[in-house]
């Protein structure tokens, strides 16, 4: 898979200037709701693919799970109609059977199939072969293997028109954002393929569209190569995620202002600053894992201490006092609580290992 040149053809095809773009509404609700917003967009050179959801999996029953075949039926004369490429979820073999029958052109798996690898696998199965775009989002927990598991199962039945798909982890936390970023999970994942098209999903990461704008840009900054935002024309009615989704005019103010970052710099004064910078953080990188050193070293004293007065080595309270008072001085320091939560839980578990020594 890493020495495929073929992965990013389909996307040079579509575009030849970043972002690639895909739109349309999170779900399709009627077939007016679907031309109106499909010749919307058509007038946006910077859109290029048209995005609807027909079968929605639902958290919990009851909710509005997609109008189901009839808006495969739709999308084929969106398509018919202003030319545009087409796209929808898929999550079984049925959904691809029937997708291709009314020649939908691009499939993505959402979050809730990826983490599961039969389900995966029958999808690639289905698809074997084919020429048709498909995309792969995250899973909803963080974790790269599962991700690249799902790339790997899809890759092995012969599909070269691959991309993925960043829209975030889900999180028990209390965020901003609908989902967490976790921007070094892609990251990762882009530096281990860099031929794989990234596309950012800004719309589901941020559950509010008055963050879409802001996280797209971050997502150009950090090199990605397209952007999936859900557009409506009426947001508010919208019968499933009605707060992350904007309007076709919105999303065309949101193209015209983004600003699209060089990969690299030829300027020989850029580099001789970045790389002045760069050993900086170096510098202070090393400083930090000293300091960790000498951290575990004073926790296994800790632990030898615990161990001959026969006291338990998890200290709830003190814990969350610690903690609490972390996030306080991280975020005097502009540093946000979920990285102040996610790096002193990290320190934490190995201060807790280092003790176990001890015991």
């Amino acid at each position: 898979m890493e020495n495929s040149p073929r992965l990013r053809d389909w996307y040079e095809k579509l575009t030849q200037q970043k972002p690639l773009v895909i739109a349309g509404p999170c779900s399709a609700e009627t077939e007016q709701q679907l031309m109106d917003i499909a010749t919307s967009l058509r007038k946006n050179d910077k859109v290029h693919i048209f995005r609807a959801g027909i079968w929605k999996p639902r958290t919990r029953p009851g909710g509005f799970e997609g109008v189901g075949e009839i808006g495969l039926k739709w999308l084929q004369k969106v398509k018919q109609e202003t030319g545009m490429l087409v796209a929808t979820e898929v999550a079984n073999k049925q959904h691809i059977l029937l997708a291709q029958e009314y020649g939908i052109d691009v499939f993505w798996i959402g979050a809730r199939t990826t983490v599961n690898p039969f389900a995966v696998q029958e999808i690639a199965e289905a698809l074997h072969g084919t020429d048709k775009i498909v995309l792969l989002k995250n899973p909803v927990n963080p974790d790269l293997s599962l991700w690249l598991g799902g790339l790997e199962r899809l890759y092995n039945v012969g599909i070269k028109n691959l991309g993925v798909i960043h829209r975030g982890f889900s999180t028990y936390q209390k965020t901003k954002y609908r989902n967490l970023p976790e921007w070094q999970i892609p990251i990762e994942l882009q530096a281990r393929f860099p031929d794989l098209p990234l596309i950012c999903d800004p719309s589901h990461i941020t559950g509010q569209r008055e963050m879409v704008a802001d996280v797209a840009q971050q997502a150009l900054n950090l090199n990605y190569d397209g952007l999936m935002i859900e557009t409506h024309n009426c947001p508010d009615e919208a019968w499933s995620d009605a707060k992350q989704q904007i309007t076709p005019e919105t999303l065309n103010d949101i193209l015209n202002q983004l600003q699209l970052r060089k990969p690299e710099a030829q300027s020989e004064e850029y580099h001789i600053e970045l790389n002045n910078l760069r050993i900086q953080i170096d510098e202070l990188d090393m400083k930090i894992l000293d300091i960790l050193g000498e951290r575990m070293q004073i926790a296994e004293q800790i632990g030898g201490l615990k161990s001959k007065h026969n006291v338990a080595i998890l200290q709830s309270d003190r814990w969350q006092d610690v903690l609490q008072k972390y996030i306080r001085e991280g975020s005097r320091k502009g540093l946000t609580s979920n990285f102040m939560t996610t790096l002193f839980k990290a320190i934490h578990q190995e201060s807790i290992e280092h003790q176990e020594k001890k015991v």
